[in-house]
This record gives structure tokens, C-alpha cells and sequence, in this order.
């Protein structure tokens, strides 16, 4: 059985002892400094020796002191962690994850099982928009953007390069680029801008496919809209190969037929001044590894 004195006269001790003053030493714990003097000299009465020299407004270790003191600050301080990793354990972070409603919706959704059991610490919150969120507002702790960059402020960890081609349900038949021209073609908003977005007018042209108007057809808003009706069967629809490799490898939805057109690059965007900025590299390299796009035919 251990022989301890009381745990208030080591508190004392060794907050006097850090701060070398009683007086910063009670603002410490919150007491008044003849209280820290007090158990201070309880603690020197169960031990029989002398750890402080009382000097005008400073006090000096003695060596009994200095011997003492640093098993104390080693023993409150594996306290401490060990302490902070129990509440840690109890009470999960939460962090809010944001990307596109797409991305959101086809991607990350699927994987939030996943998520948890890499990070069992962690409680996630998505935030879905299309529109780049404020990270250094607070809006949300981490982003995957997609896009040409760069970010300012921010650190960007490249996740992933995205590509395109045409996507149909299998039951449309289709084997070869001519069959498009009696198929609907299914078109989304985009909301990036410049000429060299993966869009169907591109795509006839670096197909070589002549004689097709690629505006027509149906044209959503929203790009998860475009995969819905793809699924469906109402037409052909240029998708991301990331966003639909799900269904592709169930076969809900098949690509029949190239070219595949390159799109843009996922990266992890956090700012730079972010404190936990290891766990988003984690979190990166997980996202990077957790899947890969179903292969081109």
C-alpha cells in the first residue's frame, strides 16, 4: 500500500515549484498564496525536510526540492494525457466535411461506414454545396474542391483526377458512337468556367462524330439529377467515371464506347493555419485509398 501525503500539498509544491513564486503559483489553482505556503509546509512536515528558501518575493528549490520536483511535473503530466485521452475516447471530435452535392450524395454517402470505421474517434457532419464554403469562417473544418485551383490560404492536397465518358443503362442497347444519334442525350449544368470543360460537344468532336447536334436533348441543373436519369434509362449522359463507379461495377449503368475526356482534379482543402492538420493528411490519404474508379473499356 502506498504512503502518500495529500495530493493538494504536492499540487502545491509542484505548481511553486514551476513558477518558482506562490503567488502565480494560487492564480494557477485558484487559491490564495498563504494557502499554497500552507500545504507547501505541510508537505515539507511529512517529508522532514526543507524544499523551499523563503526570499524577499521569490522563493528558491533547496536540493531536497529539486530532486522532488521533477518526478512531480512528470507524474502530473502523464496525469494530464492520460486524462485527455480518456475524455477524448468519450466525447468524439466532430468535424464537418464539405463538397459538392454530387460528390456528396455519389460518393461520400457510400462511404460513411467506411469512414467510421477508420476513424472511430471522429464524428462526421457533410455539408453539401456546390458553391466553395468559407473554411476561414468556419463553415466547415475541411473540403474536397474540384476544380483548376489554386486556393488561396489554404493547403490543397490532390486526392484524384476525374474523367468522362458516355454512361447508359444497359438495357439502351448501345455498342457504338453512330448509335448516338438516335439516343437522347442527357446534359448538367457546369458550373466551372472556361472552353475546356468535359461537355458533349467536346466529346463529338473528339470522337469525330459529325451530323449530331449535341445540344439537344434533356439538360438538369444538378449533375447527380443527370446520373438518376441515366440510371433510369431516359439516355445517354457524359459522367463522371469516379461519381458512377458504383454503378458501373454492379452494372446498373455500363460505358459502352469511348473517347474518355479528362475532367478536373478532387483536392482536400484545409486552411493553413488549421491545428489538426496531421488528422486532415490522415483523412486525405484515406480518401485517396479507400476507392479507385471502376477501369475503361
Amino acid at each position: 500500500m502506498r504512503k502518500l501525503p495529500p495530493l493538494a500539498a504536492l499540487r502545491a509544491f509542484e505548481a511553486a515549484a514551476r513558477q518558482l513564486s506562490f503567488k502565480r503559483a494560487a492564480q494557477e489553482l485558484g487559491v490564495t498564496p498563504t494557502a499554497i505556503s500552507h500545504q507547501v509546509r505541510l508537505l515539507e512536515e511529512a517529508l522532514g525536510v526543507k524544499l523551499f528558501e523563503r526570499r524577499t518575493r521569490q522563493v528558491v528549490m533547496t536540493p531536497p526540492g529539486q530532486l522532488l520536483y521533477p518526478v512531480l511535473r512528470d507524474g502530473f503530466d502523464a496525469f494530464a494525457k492520460a486524462l485527455e485521452a480518456l475524455s477524448a475516447r468519450q466525447v468524439p471530435r466532430v468535424i464537418t466535411l464539405s463538397a459538392t452535392s454530387a460528390f456528396t450524395a455519389r460518393w461520400l454517402v457510400p462511404r460513411v461506414a467506411a469512414f467510421r470505421e477508420a476513424f472511430p474517434e471522429l464524428d462526421l457532419r457533410l455539408h453539401a454545396s456546390d458553391a466553395p464554403v468559407d473554411l476561414l469562417a468556419g463553415v466547415a473544418d475541411v473540403a474536397i474542391r474540384y476544380g483548376r485551383g489554386p486556393y488561396p490560404g489554404l493547403v490543397a492536397e490532390p486526392l484524384f483526377d476525374d474523367r468522362f465518358a458516355p454512361v447508359c443503362s444497359p438495357r439502351l442497347g448501345l455498342l457504338r458512337p453512330e448509335q448516338l444519334r438516335r439516343s437522347p442525350l442527357l446534359h448538367f449544368e457546369w458550373r466551372l468556367p472556361g472552353p475546356d470543360k468535359p461537355t458533349w460537344p467536346l466529346w463529338f468532336e473528339r470522337a469525330g462524330l459529325h451530323g449530331v447536334d449535341p445540344e439537344r436533348g434533356v439538360r438538369f441543373s444538378d449533375e447527380s439529377h443527370a446520373i438518376q436519369a441515366a440510371l433510369a434509362g431516359q439516355g445517354v449522359a457524359l459522367l463522371s467515371l469516379r461519381l458512377v463507379a458504383d454503378d458501373l461495377r454492379s452494372g446498373a449503368l455500363v460505358q459502352p464506347f469511348g473517347p474518355v475526356l479528362e475532367g478536373f482534379r478532387y483536392q482536400l482543402v484545409y486552411p493553413a493555419s488549421a491545428g489538426a492538420r496531421e488528422e486532415w493528411s490522415a483523412l486525405g490519404q484515406w480518401l485517396r485509398q479507400v476507392d479507385e474508379p471502376a477501369a475503361s473499356p
